[in-house]
């Protein structure tokens, strides 16, 4: 299927590898593409399952000390292993994502990604209009005027 499967040292884990894919890229990127993509999904699975041990509660008589250790180290196994035998679908979905990104060339991915409009200064000061009200909701906000008092005979008290 690929190189990832004739070999489990080349992983994402070994520098060495990493920098002879970098090598390889720079002869036939297609061929390093599928690589990293395969390598991308083995880290992807080995965090997932690295996660998923995480969320299971943890017993003291069966847990050891030195069980984290191995238990990592299988889970990068089993990654590599699943990415083997097909994986989840990442490595090809980006496969074929970075393939076709890889043959726009620079002019039409800066055409893509050019603004559609010429981009234009804000004002500082802008200027405000006042908003027209609706007749019913400017008879709301009226004010009853008073015309005065209305005095009646009153008599005046007188002083205790």
């Amino acid at each position: 299927m690929s190189d990832l499967s004739t070999s489990t040292s080349s992983t994402y884990l070994d520098f060495n590898a990493l920098t002879r894919l970098k090598g390889e890229a720079a002869q036939d990127p297609t061929k390093a593409i599928r690589k990293t993509s395969e390598q991308f999904e083995a880290y992807f699975i080995q965090q997932m399952m690295k996660t998923m041990r995480e969320s299971i509660e943890k017993s003291d008589l069966v847990e050891g000390g030195n069980m984290d250790t191995y238990q990592d180290l299988m889970d990068k196994e089993m990654s590599l292993e699943m990415v083997k035998r097909g994986g989840l679908g990442v490595a090809n979905m980006m496969e074929k994502q970075m393939l076709r990104a890889q043959e726009l060339s620079t002019q039409d991915a800066l055409r893509l990604h050019a603004p559609k409009t010429e981009a234009q200064a804000m004002p500082l000061h802008p200027t405000r209009e006042a908003m027209a009200l609706q007749p019913e909701v400017v008879k709301g906000y009226q004010l009853e005027r008073f015309t005065g008092f209305k005095l009646d005979s009153v008599t005046p008290r007188a002083k205790p």
